[in-house]
């Protein structure tokens, strides 16, 4: 670098590319690139530079930087490094020929870097200048990328503890959420009931949402966002329902995010206490389906009680209890992969667990095999997961019970009794009679184990009118057929009253 080297406004050339230079890399938001640095760095120069430690392993690099030099220089490395020199020059040969190498300690804080410059011939004063201001702005180029890379770590961590509590609630238990938080507790769990609201959007745009309405504490107010683990471009919101909501608050920021993106829609629930979050989830998932066709992609649930709540309690809870008894003696994971398979694809199963989707299959047919059904089948599936929905049914017996003085149950008792035939009723009530006959093809769809190709055979007409149908019915039962499997079970116990396929009730007296 000539001395003389000036702009027209009388200052350094070499200094103000070298500002261009950072102020491009401060507008990158994805790394710190030193090794840019150094090339332009020995560019500029007519040496190759390196960025090196004291033990010589090195950190950024121009291409042209003759490593070989490094372990004779370990000694003046070590001083450097160690604060017992600021900057060193000597003499090394490489297969080129000899070179002078000039080394500088970059920084404050021991073990320092040092910047190494090896060039043909000693470099000038304003050479040697040029190098430790570009050697102290790598210096803050480093530490910001460490602060950035602490960030971004920061942002992963409170999202996998925000994953983690969210679980909890959705396994029904409140207490173990808290203690997950190791007494940052979030004011979510502090609230009396919750609502899911749940968001579907660019797989892209989640982490930048939920940073952007992130607090300080890692939570968001009385809010907790978490990204889906099973589907890319969802992002979960739980909100308390008793705070008040503020004019920046999550709930309105949602629906103020997919009022501006066309391609945004959101599905919530209805209130819920903190045990039941995993119906509000359910209730979110099938109201989002239904966003699809709203003018303002938002949906609310449609309400109702799950069949599971409205069935007689003592004699739902004992055939559920006799119905998942064989599992007792299974291992815990594949109680908690039957559960999740029941809701999630086996590949969401695999993700939220951290197993292969082979052992997911595995666990499935032990757990199968004990139950004696195929749950490759919808409506065994269906009679599984209103087993898991009925109240006191627990995956494990847990000492004495009340005793049921009569053999429990079977499903198709349950079926006839009248809070059943009710909600069944109430349940098809928003299907219409007509022409399309969406009640013959979501029957026929369910005689067809969910296949569209043999529903559409079996009923005459195309399989994208099955398709069309199945959309439409699924949006006046606020329930997702298509895109979620828990969407069809209450559709499978409605028909199957409706039908009258339960039969009359089989052994002793009807349950009360």
């Amino acid at each position: 670098m000539a001395s003389g080297d000036v702009d027209e406004h009388g200052g350094s050339r070499p200094l103000h590319e070298l500002l261009r230079q950072v102020r491009r890399q401060q507008s990158d938001e994805a790394a710190f690139d030193l090794c840019e640095l150094v090339e332009w760095l020995g560019a500029q120069l007519g040496a190759a530079v390196a960025l090196v430690d004291r033990a010589g392993a090195v950190e950024a690099a121009g291409a042209a930087f003759p490593r070989q030099v490094l372990p004779a220089l370990r000694p003046l490395l070590e001083r450097l490094a160690d604060g017992a020199l600021d900057a060193a020059a000597t003499d090394a040969v490489t297969g080129a020929g000899p070179v002078q190498v000039r080394l500088e300690a970059l920084g404050e804080r021991t073990p320092r870097p040092v910047l190494v410059v090896a060039a043909p011939d000693a470099l000038s004063r304003d050479a040697a200048l040029l190098a430790s201001h570009t050697g102290g702005l790598m210096m803050l180029l480093r530490s910001a990328g460490r602060a950035a890379a602490a960030s971004r770590e920061y942002h992963r961590k409170a999202g996998q503890l925000r994953l983690a509590v969210f679980m909890a609630l959705m396994a029904g238990d409140p207490v173990l959420a808290r203690r997950m938080t190791a007494g940052a507790v979030p004011d979510l769990l502090d609230a009396g009931s919750l609502r899911v609201e749940l968001l579907r959007c660019g797989a892209e745009d989640r982490d930048r949402i939920a940073r952007e309405l992130q607090d300080a504490s890692g939570y968001h107010g009385p809010a907790l966002m978490v990204r889906c683990p099973v589907y890319d471009d969802h992002l979960i919101c739980l909100i308390a329902e008793d705070a008040p909501e503020s004019p920046d608050g999550p709930g309105v920021a949602l629906r103020r995010l997919v009022s501006e993106h066309g391609h945004y829609r959101l599905g919530v629930s209805d209130p819920h206490p903190l045990d039941e979050t995993a119906d509000a989830y359910e209730q979110a998932r099938h109201a989002l389906a239904v966003a699809r066709g709203a003018p303002d992609r938002v949906a609310g649930s449609g309400g109702g009680v799950s069949l599971g709540r409205v069935l007689p309690a003592g004699p739902a809870a004992a055939w559920a209890r006799e119905v998942l008894r064989p599992l007792n003696t299974a291992p815990k994971l594949t109680h908690e992969i039957t559960r999740l398979s029941l809701t999630f694809p086996r590949s969401g199963v695999a993700r939220l667990l951290g197993v292969s989707r082979n052992s997911v299959a595995a666990h499935l047919d032990r757990a199968g095999q004990a139950l004696g059904l195929d749950l490759a089948d919808v409506r065994s599936r269906a009679a599984l997961a209103l087993a898991l929905s009925v109240p006191d049914a627990p995956w494990y017996e847990s000492g004495a019970r009340t005793p049921v003085p009569r053999p429990a149950p079977v499903l198709e008792d349950l079926l006839c009794t009248p809070p059943a035939v009710s909600w069944a009723r109430t349940f098809l009530a928003p299907l219409p009679d007509g022409p399309r006959d969406l009640r013959g093809t979501l029957s026929a769809w369910i005689e067809a184990n969910t296949d569209a190709r043999r529903a559409s055979h079996s009923l005459g007409v195309g399989r994208n009118t099955v398709g069309d149908r199945l959309r439409t019915a699924g949006r006046l039962l606020h329930r997702d057929l298509l895109g979620t499997h828990s969407g069809v079970y209450d559709l499978v116990h409605a028909l199957t009253v409706e039908n009258g396929t339960a039969g009359p009730p089989t052994g002793g007296s009807p349950p009360d």
